[in-house]
């Protein structure tokens, strides 16, 4: 879920699950809706416009349920942090499982964080 990102971290993600770093290797899938999804992957800071969807999103997702924080932004707020239109980092929003460092993080940080949950 993009909570206010720049979309660099989307990019990283999407190498990470593309025929070069191929992540689903290790047990992990992009689905479309939360519903089907064990765990979030969250980018960026979030807006305050984001945070009940954010919210509502964490909510939708069956227990148990992880939450990553993808990126500075997600951890911390990384360059946009006390800016007026923000809510937090996703730690201020919802419960956050594992943080993924990087702006935007290398595929395989993010491939080395996810293979951390599923146990691969």
């Amino acid at each position: 879920m993009d909570a206010g990102s720049c979309n660099g971290c989307e990019v990283e993600i999407g190498s990470a699950f593309g025929p070069v770093h191929d992540a689903e290797r290790y047990g992990a899938r992009l689905v479309a809706s939360p519903r089907h999804a064990d765990a979030l992957l969250v980018t960026g800071p979030v807006t305050r416009n984001m945070a009940a969807p954010l919210r509502r999103t964490y909510e939708a997702t069956p227990a148990p349920r992880l939450v990553v924080a993808v990126g500075d932004c997600a951890r911390n707020c990384g360059a946009f942090a006390g800016a007026y239109g923000l809510a937090g980092a996703v730690s201020d929003v919802v419960p956050v499982d594992l943080e993924i460092a990087g702006c935007p993080p290398r595929p395989e940080a993010i491939i080395d964080g996810l293979r951390k949950m599923t146990g691969r």
